[in-house]
Parts: structure tokens; sequence; C-alpha cells
């Protein structure tokens, strides 16, 4: 493609790199908002938060403010072609601009190490099953002694991260894409097959309507508060991604259209995932309370014991865990890579130079997550361990904080009338009228109750 054909499809020139076409953006996306969020958190908090209420109050959430901020990150970023420090400078070399930009950006330098430490334990996982160990990681204490080991913990993270880096390090194109490419529709076929097997077991029905029917006798403040933290973990917004992956993007994509590929495809997923784990603990312990508020420890302990329980629980469990794999590396790829654009935007320095920067920051950040539950594990920080802590700051105060910024960006400098018409290129925007509603008074309103509910949460002056 030469200069002109660069200038004319929108596509920034350099190592900064570009997508291939509408499917690779769509599918890279996906790939960033289908992860660890959808299969391993969204199902503890939709049985810890009460089944088909959650999922309604996400599902509200996910069409409404979910969509107003896919929008507005994905056309900041085509609007400016630079990842989010470049795209809120764009608009004013102030020093608002410059603080708005960098809280986007270091949310993914933040999120990757642990994300990466999460990643290395399923893969662990997945070589266990693979070996036969399907009745010894069921054990009530293999989940704590693995995590208490610190050379394997670390092992596994450093194999994760590998994995991630040399993705990353084969560019947009040939690396970000085209794991998105092969990645997604495996992941999408394995969780229809795991969910499938796992609501056809016996007792696994009440699960399913536990899941789908609402009951408002399970509603509470958490209920919106887990559902909207899901969203931002589960869509990627405010992370840095978004603004990254818009940059990638021609003029000739609808964004619009892609939004809604990228809501229908994560909820899918999500729905999934809560279709693969919820069902098997009806199933397996009649849903049990104490089971279904197991939190995050339902996919390393509770789930490999409903594996246990079944006759070919080694297969399912390959092929479970798998699919995690698949999911959480697609997602950690897309973290990296929203660091690595940072890098390359604002020092100018080679693509390598800054894969080698983000790899440095995850390997020192991750370690102290990895070693958190063993060697470190009597330094806590407001009573969490390192890992906790990371994953409390990035998404409890440092991304609403950096959505916040970006409403702030819009509504103060942009414009909605100038986003619009960055829309319009190649858009429609039906939804134009609910974009711009959310932006200027919903999303504000909620980012800021959402901050200060957290951050006086954890100082323990409210409970939650």
């Amino acid at each position: 493609m030469n200069e002109s054909e660069e200038k004319k499809k929108g596509k920034p020139k350099g190592e900064r790199g570009s997508f291939s076409g509408k499917l690779g953006y769509v599918l890279a996306v996906a790939g960033s908002a289908v992860g660890l969020g959808n299969i391993w958190r969204f199902p503890y908090l939709a049985a810890k938060y009460g089944g088909g209420m959650f999922l309604l109050v996400y599902l509200l959430l996910i069409l409404t403010f979910g969509y107003a901020l896919i929008m507005a990150e994905t056309t900041l970023g085509r609007m400016t072609g630079k990842s989010p420090v470049g795209a809120f400078t764009a608009f004013g070399r102030t020093p608002a601009f410059y603080i708005g930009g960098w809280i986007n950006s270091i949310v993914p330098m933040i999120i990757v190490p642990y994300y990466c430490v999460i990643g290395g334990w399923v893969i662990k996982y997945f070589v266990e099953y693979i070996k036969g160990s399907t009745q010894a990681v069921a054990d009530d204490s293999y989940f704590t002694n693995f995590t208490g080991q610190a050379g394997s913990v670390e092992l596994w993270f450093i194999v994760f991260t590998a994995m991630v880096t040399i993705a990353i390090l084969a560019g947009v194109k040939h690396g970000v894409e085209l794991a998105s490419k092969v990645m997604m529709p495996v992941l999408v076929v394995l969780a229809i097959f795991v969910a499938v097997y796992s609501m056809t077991r016996p007792g696994a029905l009440e699960g399913v309507k536990y899941f789908f029917i609402p009951n408002f006798k399970n509603f509470s403040v958490m209920t919106v508060v887990a559902a909207m933290g899901q969203m931002f973990f589960s869509l990627s917004i405010a992370m840095g991604i978004l603004y990254t992956y818009g940059s990638y993007t021609g003029k000739d994509v609808d964004l619009e259209k892609s939004a809604k590929q990228i809501e229908i495809f994560d909820t899918g997923i999500a729905v999934l995932a809560g279709l693969m784990i919820i069902p098997a603990v009806f199933a397996f312990s009649g849903g049990a309370m104490e089971t279904l508020q197991a939190g995050p420890s339902l996919m390393f302990i509770t789930i490999p014991k409903v594996f246990a329980a079944m006759g070919t629980g080694r297969i399912i469990g390959i092929l479970f865990f798998m699919l995690v794999m698949f999911a959480a590396l697609t997602s950690a790829i897309s973290i990296m890579e929203a660091g690595v654009a940072t890098f390359v935007d604002q020092t100018g320095k080679s693509r390598i130079f800054c894969t080698m920067l983000m790899l440095l920051i995850t390997l020192v950040l991750g370690s102290l997550s990895a070693f958190g539950f063993n060697i470190l594990g009597s330094i806590t920080i407001f009573g969490m361990s390192f890992l906790d802590f990371f994953d409390f700051l990035s998404n409890s105060v440092l991304m609403p904080i950096a959505a916040l910024a970006t409403c702030i960006l819009i509504l103060r400098a942009v414009g909605l009338g100038r986003l619009a018409a960055e829309v319009e290129i190649s858009s429609e925007f039906k939804r134009k009228k609910l974009f711009n509603f959310v932006i200027k008074y919903i999303a504000p309103a909620f980012l800021i109750v959402i901050l200060i509910s957290s951050v006086l949460s954890v100082l323990g002056i409210i409970k939650m």
C-alpha cells in the first residue's frame, strides 16, 4: 500500500502497523474483550450476585454504557491515529490532557503483569489435565499448594508471558490479528461443546434457570457495581486498548456495526461461560450457596471437582482449560499491545525496543503478583496481596478515572458533533442520541459513584 492509499484508508504509517481489514479489526477487538474476564470472572460474579438478575443488569449496561464507551474510545483512536496519550494531546497539549492520556495508558501496564500470572495458572491446569491428573487437581489443597510454590508459579507465568511477547513481536497483522483469527473460532467451538455437556448433566437444569431467570430478591447495589466492573474488564474499556485498535483502523470500517458485533460476541461468550460453569455447579453441589459464592476460586477449585466427578472429566478438563488458555492469550496480547503502542508513539523507538520495555515491566510487576502468594505473602497493601491490589488499583480506581477522562475530553475539547462526524464517515450512527445522552449524563455520574464507593469500601468506611 503506497502513501496515498494509506492516507485514503486512514491507516497509520510506520512501525505502529494496522489491521488488514474489517474482519481483522473485529476479531482482534473481540479477542481482547473475550478473555479471563468472560470465562473466569463473569461466571463467578453471576453466580455470586444473583444469576439471572446479574445477567439482566449486565446486558442493560452493555447495550448503553458499554456501547457508548466502545464507540468513544475507538472513534477517538481512529480520528487521531494515536494511542491514548497521543489521542488526548491531539486536542491540546495541556497537563490535564497528558494526565488523562497517561491514566488510560497506565491501566494496561498494570493489568497485563497479573493477568499473565493468572494465564500461567491456566496453562498449569491445562498441562495437568493432559497428564491425567484429574483427581489430583480436584483436591481442596491443590490450588493453594501450587500457588504457594514460588518457583512453579513463576515458571508458568514466564511461559505465558513469553507466548504473549512472541505474538506482539510478530506485529499487528502477523501477530495480534493472526492470533485472534486462529484462536477465536476455536474458542467458540470449544465453548459451545463444553456448555452443552455441562447443561446436559443431571440436575444442571436448575442452574440454567438460576442463570437465565431474574429473581428480584437477589438484586442489590452490589449487583449493579459488580456488573459495571465486569463490563469494564470484559469489554476492554478504559484500558487504552480501544484507542490503540481504533488508531489501527481504516476510515472504511463501520465503527457502529463493529461495536454491535463486539457487543454480541462478547456477551455471547460470557453467556456460554456461564452455561459452562453454573449448571455444572448445580449438577455437582445442587446449587449450594457456599459453592455459588466461591468467587475467584470457582474455576480453579470448584470446577475441577465437577470434572473429577465426570466419567470423561479428563477430556472435558483438557478442552475447558484449552479454551480458557486461548481466551487468556488473545486478551493478554491486546492488553500488552496497548502498552507497546503507547511507548512507540511517545518515545519514537522501534517496536522491538518498546516490546522489550513492556516485557520488563510485565516481568517485574508480574513477579510481585506471583510471589505475593508465597515468599512475599506476608506483605499486603490495604490488606490485599500484590495481585489483588493491582486488580483493585486498575479496575476500581484507574479505570473509572480513565473512562471519566474520556467523557470530559469529548464534552470539553472534541465536541459531540465532531465525534459524530468521524463516526458518520463510515457509519449511520443509529444510536447517536443514546450515545450523546450516556456520555453527557449517565457515564460521568455512574463513574464517580463507582470510584468513590470502591475507595471507601477498601478503606473500610462503607461495606459493599
